[in-house]
């Protein structure tokens, strides 16, 4: 059994500005949280296949954890996925699908995550921890969002 959640955000940004920041890594620094360095492990444009070491402080600890994009649609979705067994987690997997979308005016950035492979106290903990892990995909929504819609059009 996996553990599923949404988290959904609108923003006055622009479609195409969402879906280049959620994959521009250069800018990471600037807007998510606990961050301390994400390293690339290929070369070029971002692309499925394209994957990244990611390192953050959680809980007063460095956790790195490895990041592949699986599928892109530009400028409509973004499919990530972490091999919990590559990284500090040791075990688990956890896809992130972004949908952006234009609704109006607006553009809406819609998270749908699973993390699935969790076992014994994993799975618990997992379930214990899953409206931490919520919040802590919101606060890098609105982070993101936040740093876009300060930033000078390029």
């Amino acid at each position: 059994m996996s553990i599923q959640f949404e988290v959904k955000r609108t923003t006055k940004v622009s479609k195409h500005t969402a879906f280049k920041g959620l994959l521009d890594l250069d800018s990471a620094k600037r807007w998510m949280q606990g961050f301390v360095r994400i390293e690339r492990l290929d070369e070029g444009p971002m692309q499925a296949g394209s994957q990244w070491m990611e390192t953050r402080k959680m809980f007063g600890k460095e956790a790195t954890e490895h990041f592949e994009v699986v599928e892109l649609k530009e400028p409509e979705k973004i499919v990530l996925r972490c091999d919990g067994t590559k990284g500090t987690t040791g075990k688990g997997e956890f896809v992130f699908t972004y949908i952006v979308a234009s609704v109006d005016d607006q553009t809406v950035i819609t998270l749908n995550s699973e993390i699935k492979g969790l076992t014994g106290l994993t799975k618990i903990f997992g379930k214990m921890m899953a409206g931490t892990f919520i919040k802590a995909c919101a606060k890098d929504l609105d982070g993101l969002i936040s740093y876009l819609a300060n930033e000078p059009a390029k």
